[in-house]
């Protein structure tokens, strides 16, 4: 007969601890988790932004349990610039065989694995000099002599340098390797975490037919943003701590190509979609190409002239400014009395389907294109008065503004 020792406190609050960790994950719908998965998914170095105790490392342990990927987690503010160039190690003759740079440990198990989800911690206070050493790392996976293998992912986090202990302004040259995502919390995800269910993170489900359109998709969409604004192609921030987040260059731009195709494969969200091109080239150029992949799928105006009564206009008021917009610069390049009138219809299709005030300044503008001799059609009068009272209304706003300072 056998008898247990009795169970000492310790081993109850041994039991507690584990009910305490007991959680599970639950499909969920968090932009921020699906653009991470997204970008580690396209094999593209993330920096996760955030203030201290917001998640962050919690957030990547919970995606590399998701992915099934060994995590190894690398403090880099503690590591010197040899950890990561590698360490020399002299041979029985360094004249005819040099001087090899030994890599650390953690990359060596790394290479032995095969694959794995490689985690650069507290990279905001590591100094120049680390960082300087981390550029060959995060770009080209090597340490050293050892390339890490393809199944590698690297994945850093930061804080910003007001919340950072003893922090540094990341490197422009290191800050252009990454993908730049802003880590917050969502009040509601967290309470549910807390009750036992945290988001599960999980690969984006690619469409095998369309990853051929999703790339023509994405190099359109960029080359076409960067042939009208050529100056978006390299922009270096002046300020440097502007320059410690993300930025335009031809690096990133073409990293913002595959985030576009696997993004476009993935059928994301716009939302997601932003999150991860602001994050690569910057909030002013990332919105700029927002807005430019939205107008490409709009109807060509020429199509619009040639038929208008079979046009279709977008709901959307700024989309619905751009085609009509679109339609007089069209007649203005190629001006002709049949183009002409079929304008004026697409302005009355506008009217009848949308927000009048968006047909104001297309309408003023065509009116000034007639050339002697053109007739007037009767579409005019029906757009005559709404003109007038949207002219009418702008004129009021002020007046009714200092009515009320008064």
């Amino acid at each position: 007969m056998t008898t247990h020792a009795p169970m000492t406190q310790l081993d109850v609050a041994e039991q507690l601890l584990t009910l305490l960790g007991n959680t599970t994950t639950e499909p969920g719908t968090d932009p921020q988790l699906e653009a991470l998965t997204l970008a580690v998914a396209a094999d593209l170095p993330v920096l996760l932004w955030g203030e201290p105790g917001i998640g962050k490392t919690a957030a990547l342990t919970q995606l590399a349990d998701s992915l099934g990927l060994p995590l190894t987690t690398v403090i880099a503010s503690v590591h010197e610039p040899s950890d990561f160039s590698g360490l020399p190690v002299l041979g029985d003759d360094p004249a005819v065989q040099g001087v090899p740079m030994a890599p650390p440990d953690w990359a060596v198990r790394l290479v032995r694995e095969g694959r794995g989800l490689l985690f650069l911690d507290e990279l905001s206070t590591a100094p120049p000099a680390v960082q300087a050493a981390l550029l060959r790392l995060v770009l080209e996976r090597r340490v050293g002599a050892l390339r890490l293998p393809p199944g590698v992912r690297i994945v850093a986090a930061a804080n910003p340098r007001a919340s950072a202990a003893d922090g540094w302004e990341l490197s422009a040259p290191l800050a252009n390797r990454f993908v730049h995502l802003q880590w917050t919390h969502d009040h509601e995800v967290v309470v549910r975490g807390f009750g036992g269910a945290w988001p599960r993170a999980v690969l984006p489900v690619l469409d095998p037919d369309g990853l051929p359109e999703a790339v023509a998709f994405a190099r359109r969409a960029v080359c076409t943003l960067l042939s009208v604004r050529p100056e978006l192609v390299h922009r270096l921030p002046q300020g440097e701590s502007r320059r410690g987040g993300a930025w335009p260059s031809p690096r990133s731009w073409e990293m913002t190509i595959r985030l576009i195709a696997f993004a476009t494969a993935a059928g994301s969200s716009r939302e997601v979609l932003s999150l991860l091109v602001r994050g690569t080239v910057g909030d002013g150029p990332g919105l700029e190409l927002l807005a430019s992949t939205e107008r490409m799928d709009l109807p060509d105006p020429e199509l619009l002239l040639a038929d208008p009564a079979a046009a279709e206009l977008p709901q959307r008021g700024d989309l619905r400014q751009a085609v009509l917009d679109g339609v007089v610069a069209a007649v203005r390049d190629r001006p002709t009395q049949q183009r002409w009138d079929a304008a004026w219809q697409l302005l009355a299709l506008a009217l009848e389907t949308g927000a009048p005030d968006l047909v104001v300044v297309p309408a003023n503008t065509l009116a000034a294109l007639r050339r002697d001799g053109w007739a007037v059609p009767d579409t005019i009068e029906r757009l005559a008065g709404t003109v007038r009272l949207a002219r009418r209304a702008d004129q009021l706003a002020p007046e009714s503004a200092a009515g009320v300072g008064r």
